[in-house]
């Protein structure tokens, strides 16, 4: 087992169940301190190499993921490793694709879509799930009973 992230390390919200995640965009330095054991990167473009493992889910600003049923497995292995490592969970700017990432991992969680953005945007950034899309992505995510079997809807138009 990871230590942990620590619980007052930037960018990192502790979900109810207790597993701590940290959000962040890749425009901006890496915070100091603690690095992510795992991170998944939610991005138009395949990122650098990391010194950490990480996976891509291809996904451009502002839309859905290109495959969200690959999404949702990745982002349901992220929670799952959540529970013993330090998992990181970022885009470009770390507000809208992260945040629908952290809303996702909050209906695994067992919270209803709604109060999951809500929860995200209170805890994590106030602007978090940006489109109206990313919010029916969360919908969606809901009603496929969160397994990550199925994200629903087409990535290439709202």
């Amino acid at each position: 087992m990871t230590e942990p992230w620590n619980a007052d390390t930037p960018q990192v919200i502790q979900l109810p169940s207790g597993r701590r995640i940290r959000g962040r965009g890749l425009r901006y330095d890496l915070p100091e301190g603690q690095t992510p054991t795992f991170a998944v990167h939610l991005t138009d473009h395949r990122p650098a190499d990391q010194p950490w493992e990480s996976v891509w889910v291809p996904w451009r600003d502002f839309w859905l993921p290109a495959d969200p049923a690959e999404a949702m497995t990745k982002l349901r292995l992220a929670y799952e490793r959540a529970a013993s490592e330090r998992v990181e969970i970022c885009c470009g700017g770390g507000i809208g694709r992260t945040g629908t990432a952290l809303s996702a991992l909050c209906v695994f969680e067992g919270m209803d879509p709604k109060e999951a953005v809500k929860w995200v945007r209170k805890n994590y950034h106030s602007r978090a799930v940006e489109v109206p899309w990313q919010r029916r992505f969360i919908r969606q995510t809901f009603a496929a009973g969160a397994s990550g079997a199925s994200g629903g809807g087409r990535a290439d138009r709202p």
